[in-house]
């Protein structure tokens, strides 16, 4: 059959569909509007505008230049595509069930239904072939850069003795909503630095939003600001023209050491008679009858989902192609790992690499003298670094502050065999970042800031959670015990908050031993992200005593009333409130009371092992502690307990006096209880 092609005319848009390409490029380019449209049709939900627009970057891209086999997608060596504008998942989708991925379908006949494997916007880990879970704008651009850069570090480890084990590139597709983001000046900026030349973005230039042209919005030239990020810039003025197209891609892929990116003129809803070039092609389903006006003029057949035997005998070609290509590298890869094998053991390129077991950091000396954790977890950080070669990561300008600096040297242009990232006051970028690392497979990634700068990456740490990506992060500076800052610095809501995540574990060790357990934990926890509470202030040892406890119910008793007695009450307590309890429990010893305090490093294992009765609930009152909002302890506390927290910021002061003023002292918690007993006064 052939195209029936349109007229500028009919759809609104420039010349340039195919020209000197074959008949059957430009019947795929079409197959996969038409793949898209219905799919979004059926779902009665969804955006065609960008298929529509941007189909014929997307074949070219993956039937000329992207390097992968849809018979084995998790190939290591396989090019990345991530769909930074993650609502035009239907026409990923499509790409995925036309090129011959394990997609049928039935699965784009479900499109954003429950159940289906095409959810409205691509998630990682749930259909197969998609890299990165995309949708919140500018993170796929982000995670790309951190794509881009596992790759790099991996081949400046992994290629021996001439062999190229690791070669691949780095493709994103992102529009004007990706670019506006303030996440895609962070990620362009640190990629342009890094000199990351195997990474290419993919600008669909529709000028368009959801509230009309984007230039009403947005006047940037992004061509400039990305050249002046230290980016190559590239751009086609027609995105229906595939040879066009299919040039500046041969250029992209040109390493010179620096990314690229490629602004592609396109029409978003294209082919719509009624939506082409319009705010409504963005997020609406076409409707019946525009639909089928739209299959009119392009010749198509009525029946929904239509793929022409052109089609597929040229994506069987390809099959074929892509096949051998992997099969050679398999060869290649088998040849190193015979040569290198402890080499091809540390940095496994198709998993995050698991640390050694044990971990060794059990068996680290005692804590002699009282040390803030963030110091403890560093010392933990730089001996599980010594033996854990995959382990990798940095700081947002704050190594010295935050102890995460590690043996092996930086990460610079040029200089990938490092350990340590300059991520820059780039905190979002920085945790974005991160999920690319981790997503790559082969290193381990993790990643620094103060708690209160969480705010600033919660959307990346989010999308960790949700992916499921072992990421670990490390937050100090942990409450108002911060001091002289004040309360713009002085996180009082941060740790809760992050609580609240589904899959993220969060630590808020109280010593050095818990402060290695939870470096211990992290490193063992490849379900998930991790995210470590640290302390700036200096805080007493508690020893090694029942971190087996923690472990198995995220509790553990720190100490016991003198002389064996009875508990009358428990002093339950995180991270530096801990000493506060011991402090008070010693108070009330000196009044009579008897007073076991418990150390609460893992409140959510904690909060389990309550309710399935595997840590027996106290019979006596419990004082819950903790330097921040009393909310999640409020929900464990029974009707006889107390909490003591803060519902208010901080203030300005040295640590402290600050934590005096607040009520977060021993006297304070011992009142506490005494009230809780029934003996105020």
């Amino acid at each position: 059959m052939t195209t029936g092609t349109t007229t500028p005319e009919e759809t609104g848009v420039g010349p340039g569909d195919g020209r000197d390409h074959s008949d059957t490029d430009q019947l795929a380019v079409d197959t996969l509007r038409f793949l898209s449209a219905d799919a979004v049709q059926a779902a009665n939900s969804g955006h065609p505008g960008l298929p529509l627009g941007a189909a014929p970057t997307a074949w070219t891209l993956w039937s000329r230049h992207l390097r992968h086999d849809p018979s084995a997608p998790n190939w290591p060596d396989r090019d990345r595509f991530v769909l930074s504008a993650g609502h035009g998942s239907a026409l990923l989708y499509s790409l995925l069930h036309l090129t011959g991925y394990d997609l049928p379908v039935e699965e784009l006949q479900n499109f954003r239904r429950l159940g289906s494997r095409t959810p409205g916007h691509p998630e990682f880990g749930h259909t197969v072939g998609v890299e990165t879970t995309t949708g919140p704008l500018g993170q796929g651009i982000a995670n790309a850069v951190g794509l881009a850069l596992a790759e790099r570090m991996l081949a400046a480890r992994l290629n021996t003795d001439g062999r190229e084990v690791v070669g691949h590139r780095t493709w994103a597709l992102a529009g004007d909503g990706c670019l506006m983001e303030g996440i895609s000046h962070e990620a362009a900026s640190l990629a342009g630095r890094l000199g990351l030349g195997r990474l290419v973005v993919l600008f669909d230039d529709n000028d368009i939003t959801i509230d009309g042209h984007a230039s009403s919005a947005c006047s940037d030239d992004v061509e400039a600001r990305f050249r002046s990020y230290g980016w190559r810039t590239l751009r086609v003025a027609d995105g229906n023209d595939l040879d066009e197209i299919d040039a500046a891609l041969t250029e992209a892929a040109r390493d010179d050491g620096r990314p690229t990116f490629v602004a592609i003129r396109t029409t978003i809803g294209y082919g719509a008679p009624e939506f082409a070039g319009t705010p409504k092609a963005h997020g609406s389903p076409l409707g019946p009858d525009q639909l089928a006006e739209m299959r009119s003029r392009f010749d198509w057949p009525e029946t929904p989902f239509h793929v022409p035997n052109e089609v597929r005998g040229t994506i069987s070609e390809l099959q074929r192609r892509w096949t051998a290509e992997r099969k050679e590298w398999e060869r290649t890869y088998a040849a190193f790992a015979d040569a290198e094998p402890q080499l091809a053991a540390d940095f496994p390129l198709d998993r995050v690499p698991a640390p050694p077991e044990p971990t060794g950091l059990a068996e680290r000396a005692e804590q002699e003298k009282p040390i803030a954790t963030r110091k403890a977890a560093g010392a933990a950080l730089n001996a599980l670094a010594e033996v854990y070669p995959a382990l990798v990561g940095g700081s947002a300008d704050l190594a010295g502050s935050t102890n995460t600096a590690i043996p092996g040297g930086d990460v610079g242009p040029g200089h990938f065999e490092g350990r340590t990232i300059h991520f820059g006051i780039r905190e979002h970028g920085m945790a974005a970042a991160l999920n690319g690392l981790a997503l790559h497979g082969g290193l381990r990634p993790f990643g620094s800031t103060f708690l209160v700068f969480s705010d600033y990456l919660r959307p990346s740490l989010r999308l960790s959670a949700l992916m499921g990506v072992p990421v670990v992060y490390v937050f100090t500076h942990d409450s108002v015990h911060v001091g002289e800052d004040g309360p713009t610095h002085q996180p009082v809501e941060h740790t809760e908050s992050l609580r609240l995540i589904p899959g993220l574990t969060v630590l808020r060790p109280a010593d050095a031993a818990e402060s290695d357990l939870a470096w211990d934990l992290a490193a063992t926890n490849l379900d998930g992200p991790t995210a470590l509470v640290l302390s700036r202030q200096d805080l007493p040892g508690l020893g090694r005593e029942g971190l087996d406890d923690v472990r198995d119910h995220g509790a553990r008793t720190a100490a016991e009333p003198l002389d064996g007695a009875a508990p009358e009450v428990v002093l339950t307590a995180s991270g530096s409130e801990v000493a506060a309890a011991l402090d008070a429990a010693a108070t009330l010893a000196e009044r009579g009371v008897a007073a076991r305090v418990v150390s609460v490093p893992w409140r959510e294992r904690f909060a389990a092992a309550l309710a399935d009765g595997s840590y027996p609930r106290p019979e006596v009152p419990v004082v819950w502690v903790e330097a921040g909002v009393p909310t999640g302890w409020q929900a464990l506390a029974g009707p006889r307990d107390v909490v003591v927290g803060l519902e208010r910021f901080g203030e300005s002061g040295k640590g402290a006096e600050v934590a005096a003023h607040l009520g977060l002292t021993g006297d304070a918690v011992a009142d506490a209880a005494l009230r809780a007993l029934g003996r105020e006064g």
